[in-house]
């Protein structure tokens, strides 16, 4: 972890693509968040786009944005997720999850840095710094013909990898204690607290839910304690 805060300090001085690896639950986007906050970019927008959570048939006007009467329902022209984040960053979360018809158009938009809404015939110019995460092994991805090879290629220029929290033992009393004080503070019960034998049991776990379960597991503790 000390290493990758390291190199995180590198990232965000620079304009460069990053890819953040790990499971779920590690803190992909936070790692995203970090690297905005400390760029140079930081005072402009910061758009997160989750890959997972748009339908299939509105992905690509959901990133590229669609003109007057490009389909039915568009009543009026709208900007994409990347024209709202211009001149900031755009996270892209779980890009693994991007279909594949849509892929040579995300690269075309960064590579020419501009975006083609649907049903337009201008191009337009955007100035956005692109990041974006997955839980998948995007090479094994491209093996397999659901990622294209030159669209991975473009996007790992910088690769972040996020370890499971089992991999980092030590990190899980860090994490327990701080997040004990962030929900005693929010219920009022400034007592409460994580005992020893609380901590070693939460140390033996081996959290397939990563810091997103122990940040819950304390939450529920402390509202139910």
């Amino acid at each position: 972890m000390t290493e990758m805060f390291a190199l995180l300090a590198d990232v965000a001085a620079v304009d460069a693509t990053v890819i953040v690896t790990g499971e779920t639950g590690t803190g992909k986007e936070l790692v995203a968040r970090a690297i905005h906050d400390a760029s140079p970019r930081a005072r402009k927008p910061f758009m997160v786009f989750d890959c997972t959570a748009t339908p299939r048939d509105l992905v690509e006007s959901a990133l590229f944005g669609h003109v007057k009467g490009a389909f039915t329902g568009a009543t009026a022209a709208r900007d994409g997720a990347f024209r709202r984040a211009q001149g900031g960053t755009i996270f892209l979360d779980e890009i693994g999850e991007l279909p594949l018809d849509l892929q040579p158009k995300l690269l075309r938009v960064i590579e020419s840095r501009t975006v083609q809404p649907v049903g337009g015939d201008e191009p337009q110019k955007v100035d956005v710094r692109v990041v974006c995460a997955t839980h998948r092994d995007l090479k094994a991805e491209v093996r397999a013909g659901r990622f294209r090879e030159d669209l991975y290629y473009r996007l790992a220029v910088i690769k972040v990898h996020m370890p499971a929290l089992r991999e980092r033992p030590a990190d899980i009393v860090v994490l327990a204690k701080h997040f004990a004080r962030l929900f005693s503070d929010q219920s009022s019960r400034a007592s409460a607290r994580l005992d020893e034998g609380s901590l070693v049991k939460l140390v033996d776990y081996r959290f397939p839910g990563n810091v997103r379960e122990l940040r819950n597991l304390v939450e529920r503790g402390i509202s139910l304690a």
